[in-house]
């Protein structure tokens, strides 16, 4: 079928939304309608290059949508089910997800570098095979995926909200309920307040933390921090200190997480500098893939036994992750809505990117027609 799509065609360069030729689904897989895709920032990784991605490529890889058709042998989904697409695909037979660690699939590594299984691309332009973003390529109002990319989900929660779930809401809330381990009365310091950040200070709000200290130097975002329930907020990580002194009779947070747009090396020790004795402090933002050194005090992490920790799609199993978190959002515990600054159109796409840049999203979302 012919249809449109969001592609980035080298290093640096704008979102080109144009006309695509999209195959039919093959053995495994599924076509899904899409009706909305979120603006996530590692996307944007790959156009800058901080991430390995074989362009060109459609991108986006945070969705939801109706199954149009089905491949042979697809028995978890059928045409007219209600649909979230999950970057991180999860076989249930691999070491790691019968093992409790589907975040990290082998089948779901394979398909992250943008091809389907067999290594064949699905989506055509300008004489050319195209690789999508984590074998979804929610940025086009049809794509063609592995069922192990997909999770049904109710047909009354709403499309355009459920979309956010795939990526940046079970990343955020999973890295503060799996792996910071936020519990009641828990110090929490969260750092950049985007569509991640957002969903682990609600994650921690929802684990019972007592303090939630966002970080952005963005004014308007930290108001907005409030909202889901952060109760402090400050401009940088070492403005955070003596807040966390005062607040905690000097013992400081038990829990910090990274949730910045572009993580760096220098960012760790004043990340580690924020939690007390035996707190864990995660690290969930990408950082450029050729960095590879970091500033921390190995005498404090050893002699202060404190952890620093790295977490994929929040420590969830997919599977686990979407029915939970739309569970939540039913009770009026996840606030989804407020996570959503502007609404784009598919020609809007680039501009969805600029106001990220510019500061002025929690997240943006591509909804379609």
């Amino acid at each position: 079928m012919r249809t449109r799509a969001g592609v980035c065609w080298e290093t640096g360069a704008k979102w080109s939304v144009e006309e695509v030729e999209l195959d039919e689904p093959k053995a495994g897989e599924v076509l899904v309608r899409l009706a909305a895709s979120g603006l996530c920032h590692s996307d944007d990784h790959a156009v800058t290059g901080d991430m390995p991605a074989g362009l060109p490529m459609v991108g986006g890889h945070e969705g939801a949508g109706v199954v149009e058709a089905v491949g042979p042998g697809v028995t978890s989904v059928a045409p007219g089910d209600h649909v979230v697409l999950t970057f991180v695909p999860a076989c249930g037979r691999c070491r790691w997800c019968m093992s409790g660690m589907a975040n990290l699939c082998d089948v779901g590594a394979k398909i992250l570098g943008g091809l389907p299984m067999d290594g064949t691309h699905r989506t055509h332009a300008r004489g050319q095979g195209l690789t999508r973003m984590t074998g979804l390529g929610t940025f086009s109002p049809h794509t063609v995926v592995h069922e192990y990319s997909v999770v049904k989900i109710d047909q009354d929660v709403p499309l355009e909200l459920a979309a956010l779930v795939g990526c940046g809401v079970a990343t955020g809330f999973g890295s503060a309920i799996n792996t910071a381990e936020v519990g009641p009365g828990d110090t929490v310091v969260v750092v950049g307040v985007g569509g991640v950040g957002a969903a682990a200070i609600q994650g921690a709000r929802v684990a019972g933390a007592e303090h939630i200290v966002a970080v952005d130097p963005v004014a308007w975002k930290l108001d907005q921090a409030k909202v889901f329930g952060a109760t402090h907020g400050v401009a940088s990580m070492e403005e955070a200190v003596p807040l966390l002194v005062d607040l905690t009779r000097g013992v400081l947070a038990d829990k910090a997480i990274l949730t910045v747009g572009v993580a760096h090396g220098q960012m760790v020790g004043p990340l580690l500098a924020l939690i007390r004795k035996g707190g864990i402090a995660v690290v969930t933002a990408v950082a450029p893939w050729t960095e590879t050194d970091a500033n921390l005090s190995l005498f404090e992490l050893a002699i202060w036994q404190k952890q620093l920790r790295g977490s994929l799609f929040g420590g969830y199993a997919p599977a686990v992750a979407v029915p939970q978190l739309l569970k939540l959002y039913r009770r009026g515990l996840l606030r989804l809505d407020d996570l959503v600054t502007r609404r784009y159109s598919l020609d809007d796409l680039q501009q969805g990117y600029d106001d990220m840049h510019a500061g002025r999203n929690i997240r943006g979302l591509v909804v379609f027609d």
